[in-house]
């Protein structure tokens, strides 16, 4: 069992931020007597797929919606199935800004090379 300031710093979050979790419902910290919160292992596995659902462009809705998933199907099939759907969705994302990022990248190539020809020309005037 870990204290809220303990899974803080394993994570490199503040406090507020693991409390926000609870709030909206993703983690459920047990209580000691003098209401100080305590997290288990399971907590932390749910931490640990937050924070990877959050850098993988995640909404927060999206990873509730997983994490909580296996708590209602302990085979994890649904789990599966939901993470899989969004998955596809979020790469298909990702692609998309990769064209759009190449693309992007073709024409500043193209411009930079229009501007340094019109930069020559001006030398020789």
């Amino acid at each position: 069992m870990k204290t809220i300031a303990e899974m803080a710093k394993m994570f490199g979050v503040s406090t507020r931020t693991i409390r926000y979790y609870e709030e909206i419902g993703l983690l459920e910290p047990e209580r000691t007597e003098n209401n100080q919160r305590l997290y288990s292992s399971a907590e932390l596995a749910k931490l640990k797929l937050i924070f990877r659902g959050k850098r993988y462009g995640f909404s927060l809705d999206e990873i509730k919606e997983m994490v909580l998933l296996f708590n209602k199907d302990r085979t994890g099939r649904r789990q599966l199935e939901r993470t899989i759907e969004y998955g596809e969705r979020r790469l298909s994302e990702i692609e998309a800004k990769i064209n759009e990022l190449q693309e992007m990248k073709i024409e500043m190539e193209q411009l930079l090379v229009d501007f340094k020809e019109k930069y020559d020309q001006l030398d020789r005037n």
